[in-house]
């Protein structure tokens, strides 16, 4: 039995590429979104360009599960 794989180099490309058009369409549309970063936090980038490190806690209601820890330095121009 020959074992083939779909995480080509190919698929890997375009799911990163997929994921990038789905940040930009949430930024343009007004929504912000998470990420990990390089570093290993879990950052919030809304779409004026801040951004913030942000922890998750899953045992407050949805509406108030998100605590910020610190402002980062912004993208924004």
């Amino acid at each position: 039995m020959v074992h083939t794989s779909i995480l080509t180099d190919d698929f890997a490309q375009a799911a990163s590429q997929a994921g990038w058009r789905a940040r930009e369409a949430a930024l343009v549309a007004g929504h912000p979104v998470v990420f990990i970063d390089a570093a290993g936090r879990c950052v919030e980038e809304w779409p004026n360009g801040e951004l913030f490190e942000i922890r998750l806690d899953p045992a407050q209601p949805r509406e108030s599960h998100r605590i910020v820890l610190r402002e980062l330095a912004s993208n924004a121009a």
